[in-house]
């Protein structure tokens, strides 16, 4: 029996292409971050990024597109607009944490400060990783690939449900 790998050629196969079409470049990462931090006003985002105009409007265009922000009027102004996180967009925090964790440890060598906390305890969040069903934290040697139908149905598998996916339709 050979091992099963992702299809590596089929770029639709695979939500990382997809994903990377949408976030792959710096930008827009940190119109995020900066989204995250409470900043949603154009001219703020200017402001703390040092961003060129023209490619700011472009990166929030590309962003409100493809449903991570949507563009709102302001409540206290309606000549302004305000750009928000959506749910998709905000979906893309623990892949924007693991990123900055990463570079904390590879790039930094020491933590960031501020340091980002649970509300609540007033705790340091923990490393973002992967683990196992039973919680296990698994390293890459420790996973394989595995056709869905080698599963079962009442197991979960990573990423949406099938029923989550808009515009997925089962192939007969």
């Amino acid at each position: 029996m050979t091992k099963l790998r992702e299809p590596l050629e089929e770029i639709g196969a695979c939500g990382l292409p997809l994903a990377l079409e949408v976030m792959g470049e710096r930008w827009s990462f940190m119109i995020l971050r900066a989204a995250f931090n409470g900043v949603w006003h154009f001219e703020e985002f200017l402001g703390v990024l040092g961003i060129a105009r023209n490619i700011l409007s472009n990166r929030l265009s590309k962003l409100v597109e493809h449903g991570i922000m949507r563009r709102e009027p302001c409540p206290e102004d309606r000549r302004k607009v305000e750009y928000r996180l959506t749910d998709k967009g905000e979906d893309l925090l623990p892949a924007m944490l693991a990123l900055r964790q990463w570079g904390e440890k590879y790039g930094l060598g020491v933590p960031s400060n501020p340091v980002l906390v649970d509300k609540r305890d007033h705790q340091p969040i923990r490393l973002v990783n992967v683990r196992g069903h039973d919680d296990r934290v698994l390293t890459w040697h420790e996973l394989q690939w595995q056709d869905r139908s080698e599963i079962g149905a009442e197991k979960a598998c990573s990423g949406p449900a099938v029923e989550d996916l808009p515009g997925w339709r089962q192939k007969d």
